[in-house]
């Protein structure tokens, strides 16, 4: 707050560079080990857009591999038919399926010019990828010449430099959004030096990126104080930790109980899911009842806990242990008044196997 409203004393939209951008654009590269250079945007999705649409220009090939059930923003939503996604032939892989997707990638390779790929889909379900899909698409990319992009607009905030951090996998190109502008409106996509150098306006054949408010003062402003103030590495690192330790207990909860709860995700992204298999891919997140959903949302809802309808749960730094602690109790409470009702829903583990 102190640093938006000084930045609001300068001047709000300026039309031109700052500096407070250039400190910014250190420390995003400074942490994410497959960005070189970054530009910044209004929006994840307008990150995703511009990000496919550099490397489908930087490859001079049109096919964009997604997959099955993926979302990376208003414009590339792949949960069922929209009249809304840009009109990019889209090729389709499988979430965590390696066979199935390196078959995908390799049928299309000469026309393909990127793989895109959540390293945790979000809102898909908070389903983590395997660390050996996610180097089998780098292995396969490679060798098909198509642009990686991991979207870790969500999945940015879940280390110092995102999964791709935490995997040891390394994309071409990286997008972003939430959390790095500090609270404001916020999106961005960097990269490898020789993708990005494309958009140098002193080159004859630079391509353009414009956009009034992409590096407005008070996003800038609000960035460079949240990743040196409030989410500096270290917090990064033991929030994350404190996250996963959470879904544990939520998960332990759920076994001592007996019942087909699972809490899925890495770090301070979770999300509920009920059912006996495990959720590997978003067609496995179609085992819970929508209704079931509904019953679990508003439960917790009564026992003053927000969490997303669809059952997601984001936690924040000012969180408390005592959060933490009311959250797991509330579970407990929910999962045994709605006992019978989950496990008729579902039958016994044997009989689902």
């Amino acid at each position: 707050m102190k640093a938006i409203r000084g930045a609001l004393e300068g001047g709000i939209a300026l039309g031109g560079p700052n500096l407070v951008e250039a400190e910014l654009a250190r420390l995003v590269c400074g942490r994410f080990p497959s960005v070189d250079q970054v530009r910044f945007t209004n929006s994840g999705t307008e990150g995703n857009l511009l990000a496919v649409s550099a490397a489908r220009a930087y490859t001079k090939r049109s096919k964009v591999l997604v997959m099955e059930g993926g979302y990376h923003g208003g414009v590339f939503y792949f949960s069922g038919p929209t009249p809304l996604n840009v009109p990019f032939p889209f090729v389709f892989g499988r979430y965590n399926d390696i066979d199935y997707t390196r078959a995908a990638i390799r049928e299309h390779a000469a026309d393909l010019a990127v793989v895109i790929v959540e390293p945790m889909m979000g809102g898909g379900g908070c389903i983590a990828a395997d660390d050996s899909f996610l180097a089998m698409l780098r292995e396969e990319a490679t060798k098909a010449g198509a642009v990686l992009i991991f979207d870790e607009v969500m999945t940015s905030r879940l280390s110092p430099g995102g999964i791709q951090q935490l995997s040891g996998v390394t994309p071409d190109m990286t997008t972003f959004g939430k959390y790095i502008g500090g609270g404001l409106t916020f999106g961005g996509f960097g990269g490898r030096a020789d993708i990005m150098a494309n958009f140098d306006p002193s080159r004859a054949d630079s391509w353009p990126h414009a956009g009034t408010f992409n590096n407005n003062i008070l996003t800038m402003s609000a960035g460079v104080a949240g990743l040196t103030e409030v989410y500096p590495p270290e917090v990064a690192t033991s929030f994350n930790a404190k996250g996963d330790q959470l879904r544990g207990r939520l998960n332990a909860v759920a076994r001592e109980k007996g019942l087909p709860a699972q809490f899925t995700g890495r770090g301070s992204m979770m999300s509920v899911h009920f059912g006996w298999k495990p959720v590997r891919g978003p067609e496995d997140t179609k085992q819970t009842p929508q209704a079931l959903r509904d019953l679990f949302h508003m439960d917790l809802l009564a026992r003053g806990i927000y969490l997303a309808r669809r059952g997601m749960i984001n936690l924040s730094v000012p969180m408390t242990d005592g959060d933490f602690d009311a959250l797991v109790a509330a579970v407990d409470e929910v999962l045994t008044v709605r006992s019978a009702v989950i496990a008729s829903t579902f039958g016994p583990a044997k009989a689902a196997a």
